[in-house]
């Protein structure tokens, strides 16, 4: 099976936005949705966080 550069790219973004949420310092629920839509959601998660996720 191809994983193909986007889905490595996809995969590398995503880890980076989850660890990113982990290490801030909203509440644990927030993070807990903020992972929860980066997972089930990989680029619009990640979008949507760096738009407006914590922090912002």
């Amino acid at each position: 099976m191809e994983v193909g550069v986007i889905g490595i790219l996809v995969l590398i973004a995503d880890v980076y936005a989850v660890l990113k949420i982990l290490n801030s310092s909203s509440s644990d629920g927030r993070k807990a949705i903020w992972i929860a839509v980066v997972i089930l959601l990989p680029i619009l998660g990640v979008i949507a966080w760096y738009l407006l996720g914590p922090g912002r």
